[in-house]
């Protein structure tokens, strides 16, 4: 989750019809990384809104059209799956399964993000921030990999290694906070997908705007430690301050280490997700937002969904 001051961009909102070409960019990892990742390392990573703060210093004063206008494209819905073994039952924290912290390299630092295994047709497709996966823009991230139901250093299914990265070109060229959303690609891992092992969430595109969402990730940044899953509920209000991103936001304190965590319409971890925690105002920021998916992040996903 990247903070910025709520003075910040004064461009304009798009207008209506002024829509962008979807592009995704994309970048093949190899190599097993997983070993890379200690409990030692974990802990020390970096929150990941350190690389969107930089994103955001960019975009500040651009006066361009931002892209795609709200429920531009046909609503879309992706049904998920459940794991084909039990749940791994944890004591006081409940984790989610199919929910984790995502570790990467960039420019030789460390950086934690949150992400979740979403439903696609390779059945290893994790969904994130776009700021956990590149620059935005520069450089795609090496040695990413999904810990899902991480708690306090302990990874119960396993680590698993991104073999190919994804990001739309809205965000990898420019760094365009509307579209900060990634997909990675990950092995298999034992000779299984990682649908198999944790299941995978619902994906929805181009739903109405103002809908009830539960937000989840691992917030690092005091006053949380990054040890644990945490959560936000409410009902999404459209950003006061940058109008032009189009994007939406709930209550929430979640700070850094949070960013590309998952929100599902609902009220729980079972419905569809239709976003990621991308941005705040303020280290006390008391309002998550997240991007809007529409039909440039569905082209993304698409992208990732089907390698």
């Amino acid at each position: 989750m990247a903070f910025l001051s709520a003075g910040g961009a004064t461009a304009a909102p798009s207008a209506p019809g002024d829509g962008a070409t979807p592009g995704t960019s994309s970048s093949r990892t190899s190599g097993d990384t997983a070993d890379y990742w200690t409990p030692e390392r974990m802990r020390a990573a970096v929150p990941g809104d350190v690389i969107a703060k930089k994103a955001l210093q960019r975009q500040k004063g651009n006066a361009a059209a931002l892209g795609e206008t709200p429920n531009k494209g046909s609503e879309t819905k992706i049904k998920g799956s459940d794991p084909t073994v039990q749940p791994m039952a944890n004591a006081s924290e409940n984790p989610v399964p199919h929910i984790g912290k995502a570790f990467f390299t960039l420019g030789g630092t460390d950086y934690v993000c949150s992400a979740n295994s979403v439903a696609s047709t390779n059945r290893s497709t994790v969904s994130t921030a776009g700021h956990c996966i590149n620059e935005g823009p520069d450089a795609f991230a090496t040695r990413f990999t999904f810990v899902p139901a991480y708690l306090n250093g302990a990874a119960p299914y396993g680590k698993w290694t991104a073999r190919a990265l994804y990001a739309p070109t809205e965000w990898s060229s420019s760094g365009n906070m509307q579209y900060d959303t990634g997909f990675a690609v990950m092995s298999p891992l034992n000779g299984r997908t990682l649908a198999d092992v944790v299941g995978a969430s619902g994906v929805r595109f181009n739903a109405a705007r103002g809908l009830a969402y539960k937000a989840f990730g691992y917030p690092a940044a005091p006053p949380f430690n990054g040890e644990s899953l945490k959560s936000c509920s409410g009902t999404a209000t459209n950003d006061p301050y940058n109008p032009q991103f189009n994007t939406q936001g709930i209550p929430c304190n979640m700070t850094g280490g949070s960013s590309g965590g998952p929100w599902f319409i609902g009220t729980s971890s079972g419905g569809y997700q239709n976003s990621v925690n991308s941005y705040g105002y303020g280290s006390n920021s008391t309002t998550m937002y997240g991007p809007y998916w529409g039909s440039v992040i569905q082209s993304a996903y698409n992208a990732a969904a089907a390698s």
